[in-house]
């Protein structure tokens, strides 16, 4: 099997190394930059390329190139460091999730800024007590005239704090089974009734934040898809979020930075960096396997299992190259205590090992 690419995308993946290499100038920290990296600057000049709605259809201003050509750019950017943040929830999974299930008249009014970098979302799923379990989600969504009047809250809602728009799961009806009365909204953060309340993590950052609504408006024509028919809608959407190159390459920049400090005389040393790059390639490939639809449904739950587990193996193995300077460098300190996250968001492990014995393997309950 041929694993070397073609001229052009070998050409691609060195523009978007010159590109990140420029984006990261000045920046102390590099990792997770999909989610810490926030400039609407860089997402401007991502529109100004090209780069943001590579795969999405022409029709409705998309560039029509293939996954491959995306899946590099953004392995190149984000395992650099650049800053992407501002523009990646809409790239990796609102835009896709208009494109599937939204109305024209959605997909014209809202895809363009996309494109071009203009607009910035969060998504609204997560509860105070609604965490993996979305099904037991309670922020209501009532019909009123043309409207629907939202109230309820949502947690550990990244970017709500500089999101123009919010992709809001809500329960439209409460008398239906958990997963079958959900039905979701696109809400302007700028809506009277809403309030952000950005959250301090052991980091030190405020990228996640707390949402409350009270009794916020919401168009009737913003709904997305059917109504109460969002429990599928949100499972593809899930896929996007989980099988991704964001969810392996959180902090390859910080293992190339500590690599250069490792003993590579200790044999010790050398077999974790085996085990580590080894493990990165087997993760490659199975993001790959998503970003090219090979990968059965629902298997992205057991490719972000791997991936994550294998970020904070990085994250560990920095901690030992530096030693007692793991203290002193701010990257390595603050990679071990973000660490934990990587297996918690987007889903904790553990629930995502259910969905593989469930939906992929079959196993009984």
């Amino acid at each position: 099997m041929d694993f070397a690419l073609p001229p052009e995308l070998e050409e691609l993946r060195s523009v978007a190394t010159e590109v990140a290499a420029r984006a990261t100038v000045g920046r102390e920290i590099l990792e997770e930059s999909w989610i810490h990296g926030y400039s609407r600057e860089f997402a401007l000049e991502l529109g100004e390329r090209g780069w943001l709605g590579m795969t999405w259809p022409e029709k409705w201003g998309g560039h029509g190139r293939t996954p491959l050509e995306r899946f590099l750019v953004f392995e190149t950017l984000i395992g650099h460091g650049a800053p992407v943040a501002a523009s990646w929830v809409c790239d990796r999974q609102m835009g896709p999730s208009i494109l599937l299930f939204g109305t024209d008249e959605q997909r014209r009014r809202f895809l363009p800024d996309m494109i071009a970098g203009k607009a910035a979302w969060c998504i609204g799923m997560s509860e105070p007590d609604a965490g993996s379990d979305l099904a037991s989600l309670r922020t209501s969504a009532v019909r009123d005239g043309h409207a629907f009047v939202v109230n309820g809250a949502k947690v550990w809602t990244s970017f709500a704090h500089q999101a123009d728009w919010c992709y809001l799961i809500c329960r439209t009806d409460p008398a239906a089974k958990a997963h079958r009365g959900l039905s979701e909204f696109l809400v302007d953060m700028s809506s009277p009734g809403v309030t952000v309340r950005p959250l301090v993590d052991m980091t030190g950052e405020t990228d996640f934040c707390e949402v409350i609504f009270e009794n916020v408006r919401v168009p009737a024509e913003n709904l997305v898809g059917e109504l109460n028919g969002s429990w599928q809608q949100t499972m593809r959407q899930l896929e996007h979020e989980r099988g991704g190159i964001d969810r392996l390459v959180s902090n390859w920049a910080l293992y190339r930075d500590s690599l250069a400090r490792a003993d590579m005389t200790d044999p010790l040393i050398r077999q974790e960096v085996a085990a580590i790059e080894s493990g990165y390639r087997v993760g490659r490939l199975l993001v790959l396997r998503e970003v090219l639809r090979q990968a059965p449904q629902s298997f992205s739950a057991a490719t972000k299992i791997f991936c994550t587990r294998l970020e904070q193996r990085v994250a560990s193995f920095c901690m030992k190259v530096l030693g007692a300077d793991a203290m002193l460098w701010d990257r390595v300190s603050r990679a071990v205590c973000y660490a934990p996250a990587y297996t918690i968001q987007g889903g904790t492990n553990a629930i995502l090992a259910n969905v593989v014995g469930d939906r992929v393997l079959g196993l009984p309950r």
